[in-house]
């Protein structure tokens, strides 16, 4: 190999790596801008009114957004009641006894409601539950939300289940335990680690959905006690408050949308921590 080979090689690896760490900072920079901007933006207007109270009427300084967070946690934790079980359940059935045409279905419909876009599943949550009960409500947010985490928690907990080691179950069974107390018991639980993270990537994901609760939870500008009445949510009091013309609602938008980031960072970093823990 002659001299000027090998520096082409040189030159050709220097460009590529060049291109590839180009592609990298390219993929970073909009997560930066999108950080310094909202902590630039909404940082100012985070202090304990902002968790305490609900907000002001137009033109009044201060308030905050005390009944869109707790609206959203009602909300988060009705659709992970609904959502959670349907999903693990679901993957534990495809994991231990589907492998015919039905399971093969079910997998396809799963991938396909997964890429349904959100505002969709919210108009068939207003069709299903808003216009029989004639009225919004958290009841009808919370099915919506619970729609898109089936299909998340599904197929990340069948992932993590296919992974236990078959010897477990054949160990389980071999000593006379029933296939479905062995999935319950053995499998599952051997895989549970990897269950949590699913969850809180789940969870993280509809966290910031806002499509859905317009057409179901709507929003409230106050306290909301009942499941069957409109509730407010964090998203949705991001959204409204953003297109509004106050200034004062504007900085709260800021602030929320500051507040829904970190938790759903927060969230994101659980996630891997637990699944990190897993591998330790």
């Amino acid at each position: 190999m002659n001299l000027r080979s090998i520096a082409a090689r040189k030159a050709s690896n220097l460009v590529a790596t060049a291109l590839m760490g180009t592609a990298t900072v390219l993929v970073l920079l909009p997560l930066v801008i999108i950080f310094y901007h909202i902590i630039k933006m909404g940082v100012s207007s985070v202090n304990p009114a902002f968790f305490t109270n609900i907000p002001q009427p137009p033109g009044e300084a201060g308030g905050g957004m005390a009944n869109g967070i707790a609206g959203s946690a009602i909300m988060i934790g009705m659709a992970s009641l609904l959502g959670l079980p349907v999903g693990i359940f679901g993957a534990v059935y495809l994991t231990e006894y589907g492998n015919g045409k039905l399971a093969t279905a079910i997998r396809f419909c799963a991938d396909v409601l997964s890429g349904i876009p959100s505002i969709i599943t919210g108009m068939v949550a207003y069709s299903m539950l808003v216009v029989p009960l004639k009225g919004f409500s958290a009841l009808a947010g919370s099915f919506a939300l619970s729609l898109i985490m089936v299909p998340i928690v599904l197929r990340t907990t069948e992932e993590q289940l296919k992974m236990v080691p078959a010897t477990l179950r054949e160990a389980s069974l071999a000593l006379g335990v029933p296939l479905w107390r062995t999935s319950i018991k053995v499998t599952l639980r051997s895989a549970m680690t990897g269950v949590i993270t699913g969850v809180l990537l789940a969870i993280a994901r509809v966290a910031g959905e806002t499509a859905p609760l317009l057409f179901t939870a709507l929003g409230n500008h106050f306290w909301s006690k009942k499941l069957t009445e409109p509730m407010a949510a964090l998203p949705l009091q991001i959204f409204n408050f953003a297109i509004s013309p106050y200034e004062d609602w504007h900085r709260l938008a800021w602030a929320g949308a500051l507040v829904l980031v970190v938790l759903m960072f927060g969230l994101s970093l659980a996630a891997r921590w637990v699944g990190r823990s897993k591998h330790s």
